[in-house]
């Protein structure tokens, strides 16, 4: 609409496209690939941790604790945060685990009030066996993911 006159305020600036135009850049089938990708990937990692006697969480704790401690114990609050989990989701995980032998807990020497918890023998070779197929299938579908993460790039730097 037009200044009325009398009106002293500048004209805006066209924007480079309306929001409708916006919308029409947006690659949704790139989109949907990635996600479809990802969720194949999900279940395939369910999977392979259902085929070794843990859960998906379970193999996600070994992961976190394993790859966030360096071989040292982490306290159940640090994995509740590495797992995007509430604390007392992290400690009824952890009991579980330290039922099946793949995680031994202790109270922190300089702070009783911490849970430490740290893999044991059996638990770095479940997570080590199932490291390693998951490795083999990210070299599987990495070419795939690679196309995908490029053409979302792109597109994002088109739009910006």
């Amino acid at each position: 609409m037009p200044p009325a006159s009398g009106d002293k305020r500048r004209p805006r600036k066209a924007r480079s496209g309306t929001a409708a135009d916006r919308a029409r850049l947006v690659d949704y089938e790139t989109l949907a690939r990635f996600r479809y990708e990802l969720r194949r990937f999900q279940a395939f990692s369910e999977a392979a941790a259902n085929r070794s006697g843990l859960t998906a969480h379970q193999h996600q704790a070994l992961l976190a604790i394993r790859g966030f401690s360096s071989r040292e114990p982490i306290s159940v609050g640090d994995l509740a945060r590495y797992l995007l989990i509430r604390h007392h989701t992290a400690v009824e995980l952890v009991d579980r685990m330290v039922k099946l032998k793949i995680l031994s807990r202790s109270v922190d020497a300089r702070d009783g009030r911490r849970v430490l918890v740290q893999l044991t023998k059996e638990g770095e070779l479940r997570l080590r066996r199932l490291s390693r197929v998951h490795l083999e299938e990210l070299r599987a579908i990495g070419p795939t993911l690679t196309k995908i993460l490029k053409l979302l790039y792109l597109h994002c730097v088109r739009i910006i």
